[in-house]
C-alpha cells in the first residue's frame, strides 16, 4: 500500500536578500555610527518562514516573485538548498526584494523593505498558483505583498477550506471581513496594538480578536513567549526558552514556519507552540535569516534537554 504524503504548507509571501549592517546600537534619527560588519543574506518573511518549514522536514511550496537581477537567482537558490519548492517562485523584469537591516549589539534591530519584485505579485499570479493553493495543508501568508494580493490569496484558501496563519508584518490595516478567514493569527506586541488599541493585556487583545472572527491567536512577545488561545475555549502561555539572544532578525518566522509544522503533524497548540519556541530561541542564537533555521534534530534535542 503506497503511503499518503502529507498536504504541503504553502507560503504565500516575499522574498528578499537582505543587507545587514552590524553596529555597537542602531542609529538615532540624523546619527551616524561605525559599523562593525556588513553581510548579504537570503531573507524576507515569506522565504524565511518557507525555509523554518522546509528544514524540519516538511513538505513545502512557496508562491512569491524575485527579479531578474543578480539577487533574484540567489534568492531561489536558497529557496531550493533548503527543501522548498520553488515551482510558484516567478521571475520578473526589475529588482528583486531588498531588506535593509540595522543590526545592533544587543540583538535588537531596525529594517527597512523595499518591495521590488514582491510589489509585482498580483491577483493573476495567485490564480496561475491556485491549484497548489486549494489543495494546501495549510497557507502562510505575511503582509510583504500587496495588500490586495494577500486579502485574495487568504480568501482562495478559506473558500477551499484550508486554513490560513497570517502573520500581519508589517502591520497594516486589514478589511474587517477577513478576520473570519483566518485559523491562526500570530502578531507580536507592536502589531498587535494596531488591530486593538495600546496597552492592552494579552488576555483582553486576545478576547477582541476573537470578536473579529479569528478562530486562534498565537501573541508573540520574544523573551517572554507567546499567549496561545483559541476563540472559546483554552489560553495558555508558553514560556520562551532562555538563551543568550545574538540576532532576532527571523525570530518570528521561524515561530511561526516551526509552529505550523507541529500544527500539520498534529500536535494540540500549546504542544505546538512549544516546539516553535524551541525552533525561535535556536534561531536567535545565530546571525542570519534563513542561514540561521534550525533542523529538525537540534530543535527535537531542546526539547528533550528541558524535560
Amino acid at each position: 500500500m503506497s503511503e499518503i504524503k502529507p498536504k504541503p504548507i504553502v507560503v504565500v509571501g516575499s522574498s528578499c536578500m537582505d543587507m545587514v549592517a552590524s553596529s555597537p546600537r542602531i542609529p538615532a534619527v540624523g546619527e551616524t555610527v561605525i559599523g562593525t560588519s556588513f553581510v548579504t543574506t537570503p531573507g524576507g518573511k515569506g522565504a524565511n518562514q518557507s525555509v523554518a518549514a522546509a528544514l524540519l522536514g516538511y513538505p513545502t511550496w512557496m508562491v512569491g516573485g524575485v527579479g531578474d537581477d543578480v539577487y533574484g537567482r540567489a534568492l531561489l537558490d536558497a529557496l531550493s538548498a533548503a527543501g522548498v519548492d520553488i515551482s510558484g517562485m516567478e521571475p520578473s523584469p526589475g529588482a528583486s526584494g531588498l531588506a535593509h537591516i540595522f543590526l545592533a549589539a544587543d540583538g535588537h534591530n531596525s529594517i527597512v523593505i523595499v518591495q521590488g519584485a514582491n510589489g509585482r505579485v498580483d491577483r493573476g499570479h495567485i490564480d496561475r498558483h491556485a491549484e497548489v493553493i486549494r489543495n494546501a495543508g495549510m497557507v502562510l501568508c505575511q503582509l510583504e505583498l500587496p495588500l490586495e494580493t494577500t486579502c485574495y490569496a487568504i480568501e482562495m484558501a478559506a473558500e477551499a477550506d484550508v486554513p490560513v496563519m497570517l502573520d500581519p508584518a508589517p502591520a497594516a490595516p486589514l478589511p474587517e471581513s477577513l478576520f473570519e478567514k483566518i485559523a491562526w493569527f500570530t502578531p507580536n506586541e507592536t502589531e498587535a496594538a494596531l488591530y486593538v488599541g495600546e496597552g492592552v493585556s494579552v488576555e483582553e487583545t486576545a478576547e477582541k480578536l476573537f470578536a473579529k472572527g479569528l478562530k486562534g491567536v498565537a501573541l508573540k512577545r520574544g523573551a517572554d513567549g507567546a499567549y496561545v488561545a483559541v476563540a472559546g475555549g483554552r489560553a495558555e502561555w508558553v514560556r520562551a526558552f532562555q538563551v543568550q539572544a545574538v540576532d532576532t532578525v527571523a525570530a518570528g518566522d521561524c515561530f511561526n514556519g516551526a509552529f505550523a509544522v507541529a500544527l500539520m503533524e498534529g500536535r494540540d497548540p500549546w504542544e505546538a507552540a512549544r516546539f516553535a519556541a524551541a525552533a525561535a530561541a535556536i534561531c536567535v542564537t545565530r546571525r542570519g535569516a534563513q542561514a540561521a533555521m534550525p533542523g529538525r534534530a537540534e530543535v527535537e534535542a531542546l526539547l528533550e534537554c528541558s524535560r
